[in-house]
């Protein structure tokens, strides 16, 4: 018997819709350091979209500290663990 605590396989895990804005338009070579994001501009800066847990949404924020890239907001789009129907535009 390890010491280890038993693993819940049915355990959700809590992901949740974040956009990141980034001042400045980023290039496709900075925009590969997010492969779990979708990107577009808006006006001079950098939307990244996309379905992160906790621990994925902290490791893209170190990415933009370690690229020295300005955040300017993070916003979480829909409520945890709710996944919005393809086509619904309403969480935003």
């Amino acid at each position: 018997m390890s010491g280890h605590p038993p693993v819940h396989e049915h355990v959700a895990m809590d992901v949740a819709l974040y956009e990141i804005r980034i001042k400045g338009n980023l290039g496709a070579t900075v925009l590969c350091a997010f492969p779990a994001m979708v990107s577009r501009r808006r006006g001079a800066d950098t939307v990244l979209t996309g379905r992160l847990d906790r621990s994925a949404l902290f490791g893209v924020l170190a990415e933009v500290e370690a690229l020295g890239l300005e955040l300017l907001e993070v916003h979480q789009l829909t409520p945890r663990g709710e996944i919005p129907a393809r086509g619904d535009t309403s969480s935003a």
